[in-house]
């Protein structure tokens, strides 16, 4: 089957949901996980605008997604079945 993007847009924008839930959730603002990741990540600093752009595109690496969750002590992530037809 030949991918039409849409199904990239739709997980981007499962990514970006699932990612600001957890944030809400846990009570951070893109300032705190800023610096929880400048912590765990031996000061690799993440600048603050460039997180929230990240975070609202929905496009980031799943690593850079483990490395938010476990910053935030998240140990466990919900993904729900979902149809993309």
């Amino acid at each position: 089957m030949r991918s039409t993007g849409r199904e990239d847009d739709l997980l981007a924008e499962e990514a970006r949901r699932i990612f600001r839930a957890e944030m809400e959730r846990r009570g951070y603002t893109f300032k705190q996980l800023a610096e929880r990741l400048a912590e765990n990540t031996d000061g690799e600093a993440e600048e603050v605008q460039a997180l929230i752009n990240k975070v609202s595109r929905g496009r980031f690496t799943f690593a850079f997604f483990i490395r938010a969750m476990r910053a935030m002590g998240v140990t466990v992530v919900g993904i729900s079945p979902v149809d993309l037809a």
